[in-house]
């Protein structure tokens, strides 16, 4: 939370209360949102279009840890992170609904705070925000954020979608997430054992795909433009293997990923070197990243040859020859899904 000398309880405005003070800071932008917050429920018109529903939740000390995360930050996440899944089917999100579990130790200027990167991020992206739910935690802080979409039946795209032999995607690069999440892991711990201040210098850009990461957007757009219409399409939320795993069960396929292809930023490689980590395994396992993986005919691979946006990393394969990973000396390895599973235990 920002500095701030003034604290006002919760409890000094309620529930309604709260909820008027939040609903009062809405402006609504799409023409298919014909009532937001304000009554029992939002009212959509989904304007003879599929919609596409989505729901993810974040919890304190399982997804974030407030010691280093500010809460500008993490509202413009916890949107954001729904957004990604709405684009990962093909689909142009409109509306979100979000609902909090708040102790008391938080007071209303930080809900305001946590607001203020929800809000922008809605801006950012032309999306409303439509209704929730405020309520008491006694386990920290809890977000739940629900996102709503919408496509003609045609553009949806599943991730069943994909074909032997078809050319799998990814945009962006791999990794960089992970990274920054080391980088704040590091310095909270050496903050708690001897109270110097963080030295988070040089570390940008991996910090900012950590704590304030963008769905792609974009990628949707280019390649519409570019006439590509991916025929599985995931995001990536849980680390590249996990997600092409995904798209070649969901198939009924094998995937190959090769080693050299895969796209990792500079600054991401070489900060992994220095807490001596594999880079590979960084943009394999690592996940947060929030760029799309698609699979593509190979009658398109000449529309999206040399974009600095897209980068082919593998192929869809017969379903008995697995999943497979080919280094950079041409050995084959099996592919293995080690990135996030809400239910591993993490503390070993």
């Amino acid at each position: 939370m920002s500095e701030n000398t003034s604290r006002t309880e919760l409890s000094a405005l309620g529930e309604f209360g709260l909820i008027e003070r939040l609903a009062s800071r809405i402006q609504l932008q799409q023409p298919s949102t014909v009532k937001g917050i304000g009554d029992d429920a939002a009212v959509i018109d989904p304007q003879g279009l599929h919609q596409v529903v989505t729901t993810d939740m974040l919890l304190e000390g399982v997804h974030f840890d407030l010691g280093y995360v500010p809460l500008k930050h993490l509202g413009y996440k916890a949107i954001v992170v729904n957004l990604s899944d709405v684009y990962a089917m093909n689909a142009t999100p409109r509306q979100v609904i979000v609902a909090l579990g708040l102790s008391n130790r938080f007071p209303v200027e930080a809900v305001d705070e946590l607001y203020e990167g929800m809000l922008l991020a809605c801006r950012n992206y032309g999306v409303d925000l439509v209704g929730g739910d405020t309520c008491s935690s006694r386990s920290g802080l809890v977000i739940g954020v629900t996102a709503i979409g919408a496509a003609k039946s045609e553009d949806i795209v599943y991730r069943s979608g994909a074909k032997d032999n078809e050319l799998l995607v990814v945009s962006g690069d791999l990794g960089g997430a992970y990274m920054g999440l080391q980088v704040l892991e590091r310095e909270k711990a050496v903050f708690t054992e001897t109270g110097a201040q963080p030295d988070l210098a040089g570390h940008d850009y991996i910090l900012e795909r950590q704590l304030k990461p963008e769905a792609r957007r974009d990628i949707i757009e280019l390649l519409r433009q570019l006439d590509v219409r991916p025929t599985a399409m995931i995001d990536i939320s849980d680390g590249l293997a996990s997600e092409a795993i995904h798209i070649a069960r969901s198939s009924g396929l094998g995937v190959r990923l090769y080693d050299d292809k895969l796209p990792i930023d500079p600054t991401t490689y070489q900060t992994a070197r220095d807490f001596n980590l594999d880079p590979t395994t960084c943009a394999l396992n690592g996940g947060e990243d929030y760029e799309l993986l698609f699979t593509i005919t190979q009658a398109d691979y000449a529309k999206i040859k040399g974009n600095p946006s897209l980068t082919v990393v593998g192929h869809m394969i017969d379903a008995n020859s697995g999943y497979r990973l080919v280094d950079k000396q041409g050995g084959e390895h099996e592919l293995m899904a080690q990135g996030w599973d809400a239910f591993l235990r993490k503390d070993g």
